[in-house]
């Protein structure tokens, strides 16, 4: 559904899911969850935004807090779940009191939304309540909300999408910026094209009158050789998608499944048959390639060489299965993130400073470092 209705973040409540982990869902989406007691959250993103996930707090079994950064944009994404009409005040009481810790804890210069099931009734219209529906200084990056009927993710519950646009000006510079290919060199791990590529090499530098006299020189003969015999990258990182069993049979019907996708323009009934008739043998083509490919995996693992490959597939798993793939920000003494080049710096020198004069009691002497 997130798929089909281009989604790239969704906040769930009243799941199945029991524990606190995150794990992948196929299709290039994450799953990050957290269950107690039959009141459970979740909220799954897209891979190229779970890449940017810098923080998870499963802050109670009712709200559940992501920070990410996106285009430079720090996004607070909250799940929460309230208490029924029929449950105690008091349980009441502490579930706004938890979400509104939560909220206050975000800095005002970072976004903030809250996807949640507040089991509460909404009157007819807003009127009157205009300066207190969202952060008024957000109101212009919303360009649609709207509920969609037929969606149901959830029993008794219909989803609600917010379309928004997040830009960050002081990184408008950077989008025009061109990306430098990348040459593929993992083709190397292969008999032929190592091969191949040490000929090159040997020719490139035999056809030349006098041979390089420095590295620089002799580098860029074997990077020109390498663009030639390995090919390049565009150099932008694509979406993650479960490809790996792709082969050329799959690639050909998918084409031919996009070029009979011309109905849509023209309307008549033959070339919707056509189209109906390719779909159906893009995906016949696409289960038996998985077939092939994981039966193939399957024979490479029974093997002593596969025992390697079998590691690297739990790792990978284990890896998937973490919040946060890779840190890449830090923090202030607060605790609350650092965006800015300047606060990271100064937060580095604060840190050194501290490390470095720090001062320790060592078999009754005191010593500096």
């Amino acid at each position: 559904m997130m798929e089909r209705r281009k989604i790239d973040i969704l906040c769930v409540q009243e799941t199945r899911w029991k524990g606190s982990k995150a794990r992948n869902i196929g299709r290039g989406y994450k799953l990050f969850y957290h269950g107690v007691d039959g009141r459970r959250n979740e909220v799954i993103l897209k891979e190229e935004y779970a890449r940017g996930v810098l923080e998870v707090r499963r802050v109670s079994d009712r709200v559940i807090a992501l920070k990410l950064v996106r285009e430079g944009v720090m996004v607070n994404v909250i799940s929460a779940y309230a208490p029924q009409v029929g449950c105690e005040m008091e349980e009441k009481e502490e579930f706004w009191s938890v979400l509104d810790e939560v909220v206050e804890s975000v800095p005002a210069r970072e976004r903030v939304v809250i996807g949640a099931d507040f089991n509460g009734h909404v009157g007819e219209g807003n009127k009157g309540d205009e300066e207190v529906m969202g952060r008024r200084c957000n109101l212009k990056e919303v360009r649609d909300c709207k509920v969609i009927t037929g969606e149901s993710v959830a029993r008794q519950h219909r989803m609600v999408v917010c379309r928004m646009t997040l830009e960050d000006k002081r990184r408008r510079r950077a989008k025009g910026r061109k990306v430098e290919p990348r040459i593929k060199w993992w083709k190397l791990k292969k008999e032929e094209c190592c091969v191949e590529f040490r000929e090159g090499v040997r020719q490139a530098l035999g056809s030349r009158e006098e041979l390089p006299v420095s590295w620089v020189a002799t580098a860029e003969v074997v990077r020109e050789t390498a663009r030639k015999v390995l090919s390049v990258f565009s150099g932008q990182r694509k979406e993650d998608k479960e490809t790996w069993w792709w082969n050329e049979e799959v690639q050909e019907s998918i084409q031919r499944k996009r070029l009979a996708k011309k109905w849509d323009s023209q309307g008549d009934e033959e070339s919707r048959q056509v189209y109906t008739e390719k779909r159906r043998e893009a995906k016949r083509e696409v289960a038996k390639a998985k077939e092939r490919a994981f039966s193939e995996l399957y024979k490479r693992l029974d093997t002593k060489e596969g025992e390697k490959e079998l590691y690297r597939l739990a790792r990978q798993r284990d890896q998937a299965g973490k919040d946060v793939q890779q840190v890449r920000v830090i923090k202030d003494r607060d605790g609350k993130v650092l965006t800015s080049e300047d606060s990271v710096m100064r937060r580095w020198k604060e840190y050194f400073e501290e490390l470095m004069n720090e001062e320790n009691e060592r078999g009754g002497r005191t010593v500096w470092r």
